[in-house]
């Protein structure tokens, strides 16, 4: 029995600051001023719930249970956002209202339904998944006070905590002991704009990935949003593992560094994007030498040096329906993408990459009690395919197998192969309030195109060409996310324990 276990340790530090709004950032920040947001002279708290003026009562909209064929004569006369803290409280200790890092007037852009319109239930519950869908926030529930003529709807944010420092370490086959240290900011400005950067040190080396988004918004259509992002990266290699290593009896490892930057664009319900992209692939001995052959004589890279350069243009659409963008209850997301290389710099590589990813999921009560719970039962399914046209370097085929492909196996234990297909379910369900637990199963096959790939690293690594595992699973939602645990059981009999974090899929 193979037991694999990586235990990530993080710690979450908040950034003082009543205004974070001012940090660096092309635009300026302003204070919220007048707008279309009727300012009220009272502010009172009645049954939980803000009461505002001379509102008399709150009716909670779920965006579950709207009737969309429903289409009311009714304007809507005002929109407010109001900020909670982790108390669920909309006053601090000072009776003053909560002030949140977003700025007002994104949130209000964001929104279809707007003050002077018509009142429709179907644009209210949009506008509520929407907002739902935005990382920054954590919770987000909207109430609405109407009479005869008119209706005033509220928005009630509860807010992520943001930015925040993530402490971790390990050790590896590679590198051994390493500490990493990230930090994350999913609300940059106030305008959701993203800040994703994690530094890794060891003995050996100094890995770090980074990347800076700002997005599209729609309240702004002649402006792009854009994306940076700059990386380092070595492990031991998924496609040359196992057995047959270099001459001298070394593991095969993998460096990567390079960069990208691309536009984005959001068209009705679909974003799309387009992005250059440049990767260096080397595969190096335990001293980080470049390495050219295994010690069968097999190439490592498509330039026959050891080294390969990949230019890319990568352009994707997705759509995304999901209730919320982190921990989803019900919905789905679907994204297609294609990569062209380009034949420049070593390997003179001419390819294109096709994927295809779909995650559908679907509430079901089972065994669940409705209560509120932050691990939902209910089915999730992912199903994925890929295919490379064109020569491409063999480090770079589709590895199957690991923590994120079909559990039970290593990383790139199943197959190294052309093209690809999986499928994974997973039925989740609540033990406590923060733990659940989880079935899964993964199963996936390079439909026999393992051989296809420069110099058959698969092939000659008896890996089955596809597979299947099964198990069980634990999620803690904790302060600072979610923590997840999966014990799998290949059907070659292997069983391994890992621990990450995230959901699977």
């Amino acid at each position: 029995m193979y037991i694999q276990i990586a235990v990530v340790a993080i710690a979450v530090i908040l950034i003082a600051g009543e205004n974070l709004e001012a940090v660096a950032d092309a635009q300026s920040s302003t204070e919220d001023g007048p707008s279309s947001i009727v300012a009220t002279s009272t502010l009172e708290i009645e049954g939980g719930y803000a009461k505002y003026g001379d509102y008399i009562g709150l009716t909670p909209v779920d965006s579950q249970s709207v009737e969309f064929s429903q289409i009311s004569q009714r304007i809507v006369k005002d929109i407010q956002i109001r900020f909670v803290n982790n108390k669920d409280q909309l006053l601090d200790e000072k009776g003053q209202p909560i002030k949140g890092r977003t700025r007002k007037d994104f949130i209000i852009g964001l929104l279809k339904l707007k003050p002077g319109q018509v009142f429709r239930e179907d644009l209210l519950a949009a506008d509520l998944q929407r907002l739902r869908r935005l990382e920054s926030f954590n919770e987000v529930n909207v109430y609405r006070q109407e009479d005869a003529n008119s209706v005033n709807l509220i928005y009630q944010i509860k807010e992520r905590n943001f930015p925040s420092l993530i402490f971790g370490g390990g050790n590896n086959d590679d590198v051994g002991l390493y500490g990493r240290v990230g930090y994350k900011d999913e609300n940059i400005s106030g305008l959701n704009d993203k800040l994703d950067t994690t530094v890794q040190i060891s003995g050996k080396d100094v890995q770090f990935n980074g990347q800076f988004t700002s997005r599209y918004r729609p309240q702004e259509p002649n402006r792009l949003g854009y994306s940076i992002r700059a990386f380092r990266t070595r492990n031991t290699s998924g496609t040359f593992n196992d057995d047959i290593r270099l001459s001298g009896g070394d593991k095969v490892r993998e460096g990567r560094f390079g960069g990208s930057v691309g536009v984005l664009k959001s068209f009705d319900q679909w974003d799309a994007g387009i992005s250059l992209n440049y990767t260096r692939i080397s595969l190096r001995d335990r001293e980080y030498n470049v390495a050219q052959v295994d010690r069968l004589g097999s190439p490592l890279s498509l330039s026959g040096t050891g080294i390969d350069d990949l230019y890319t243009v990568l352009f994707s659409v997705s759509r995304d329906q999901r209730d919320r963008r982190e921990n989803p209850t019900q919905g789905s997301i679907f994204t297609l993408s294609t990569e062209q290389a380009i034949p420049i710099g070593l390997g003179n590589i001419y390819s294109n990459r096709l994927r295809g990813n779909y995650i559908q999921y679907l509430p079901v009560s089972w065994i669940g009690n409705g209560r509120p719970t932050d691990n939902p039962e209910m089915l999730a399914i992912n199903l994925q395919i890929g295919t490379i046209l064109g020569d491409f370097p063999p480090a770079d085929a589709f590895n199957i197998g690991g923590i994120n492909s079909v559990r039970g196996y290593g990383y790139g234990k199943v197959a190294s192969g052309r093209s690809y297909g999986l499928v994974s379910v997973e039925y989740r369900f609540p033990i406590f309030y923060s733990l659940g637990g989880v079935v899964f199963t993964d199963l996936a096959s390079d439909f026999g195109s393992s051989g296809t790939v420069l110099g058959e690293p698969g092939v000659l690594r008896d890996k089955p060409g596809s597979g299947f595992g099964y198990g069980l699973g634990l999620r803690f939602k904790s302060s600072f996310g979610l923590i997840r645990g999966d014990f799998g059981i290949s059907d070659q009999g292997e069983l391994r324990f890992e621990v990450t974090t995230g959901q699977r899929f």
